[in-house]
């Protein structure tokens, strides 16, 4: 299993944007498929967008429109571009990983329960 990180979360007020990364303890992701989720205070996680080995993406409705995922083959990271924020947008964001390193993730699903690699997460706020 890979280590996953994620940075660049932080305080921005209503309108705003924030662009996260994660990066893996691998230093590439391979095979996996990765995934942003979410969690409000209170609230269920719940899945952001995801993207395979090949770069295909998919997006939940919980921000669609408003959020772009990709790969960034240079720095080795997977970003979230959040765009529009919300105060309701408030939460933990995390990234975790689906299959192996060295496995072949084709075809991203956004199902939370095939997700069995988990970063710490990284605080996002936004005020009205």
């Amino acid at each position: 299993q890979v280590r996953l990180v994620e940075f660049g979360g932080g305080s921005v007020q209503a309108g705003g944007s924030l662009r996260l990364s994660c990066i893996s303890s691998e230093g590439t992701f391979g095979g996996l498929c990765i995934a942003w989720f979410r969690q409000a205070p209170g609230k269920e996680r719940e899945t952001v967008a995801g993207i395979d080995m090949l770069g295909t993406t998919k997006y939940a409705n919980s921000m669609k429109g408003r959020v772009t995922i990709s790969k960034d083959d240079d720095k080795h990271t997977v970003d979230l571009q959040m765009d529009s924020l919300k105060p309701e947008d408030t939460g933990v964001y995390y990234c975790a990983a689906q299959g192996t390193i060295r496995g072949h993730c084709y075809g991203v699903t956004l199902d939370r329960s095939k997700y069995n690699q988990w970063g710490q997460g990284s605080q996002v706020t936004v005020s009205s």
